[in-house]
């Protein structure tokens, strides 16, 4: 009798073992999911803070790009525009010396 006695406290100790095996694996996988969710969350928001950094560059690399050729535009046209005023102050004196000639 003995033996079928130590046979189920066997069987009950492997049951209990089996089950403290379980609730072991179960929180090892909780705790994993928890830092895999952390660490996804960092790596988000890493992201996010890359992503706004390297747009700020680029629109700071955009703004300095447009105002350079907004500089080179204006430069080009205020040499264009004194080119065409020192041409019209040529005809201007041209056409006095005609209207001059012309009255006399």
């Amino acid at each position: 009798m003995t033996t079928i006695s130590e046979a189920i406290t066997t069987i009950k100790k492997a049951e209990n073992d089996a089950d403290k095996l379980i609730e072991d694996a179960n929180l090892k996988s909780a705790e994993k999911m928890e830092e895999s969710r952390v660490k996804s969350k960092e790596i988000i928001e890493k992201s996010k803070e890359d992503a706004l950094a390297e747009a700020e560059k680029l629109m700071f690399e955009a703004e300095s790009n447009a105002k350079k050729e907004a500089l080179r535009i204006s430069n080009n046209t205020a040499e264009e525009v004194e080119k065409t005023k020192i041409d019209a102050m040529k005809k201007v004196e041209e056409a006095a010396d005609l209207v001059v000639k012309s009255i006399l």
